[in-house]
């Protein structure tokens, strides 16, 4: 996912979303999005994912801000379960964030 991302120009019309649950294929990939100007970075997860993909990624020189832009868990709190219910709380956050983007608080 990190190579493709890099042969695509990441603008701030662009939203980036890792649901693999893999470090390997999720880090990279995340690691292009927080160099780009996209509007939105998400990453499928808990919150203890979310507190080790920080720590994971400050090893590669990221910092509190860099983290207060992934939406991780993703998606809005909308008691999702299935597969189609998660995607349609992933695309409401996205739209949102386009919409009213909003300072968030960093993960320490």
């Amino acid at each position: 996912p990190d190579e493709a991302l890099k042969d695509l120009a990441l603008d701030t019309r662009t939203a980036v979303v890792t649901l693999t649950h893999d470090p390997k294929l999720d880090d990279p990939a995340l690691c292009v999005a927080l160099k780009s100007d996209a509007f939105y970075i998400g990453a499928l997860g808990g919150r203890k994912t979310s507190a080790s993909r920080a720590v994971r990624l400050a090893e590669v020189g990221f910092g509190p801000a860099d983290f207060a832009r992934i939406n991780g868990p993703v998606g809005l709190d909308i008691g999702a379960v299935s597969p189609a219910e998660i995607a349609i709380s992933i695309v409401g956050e996205l739209t949102q964030s386009l919409h009213r983007p909003a300072k968030k608080q960093a993960v320490s």
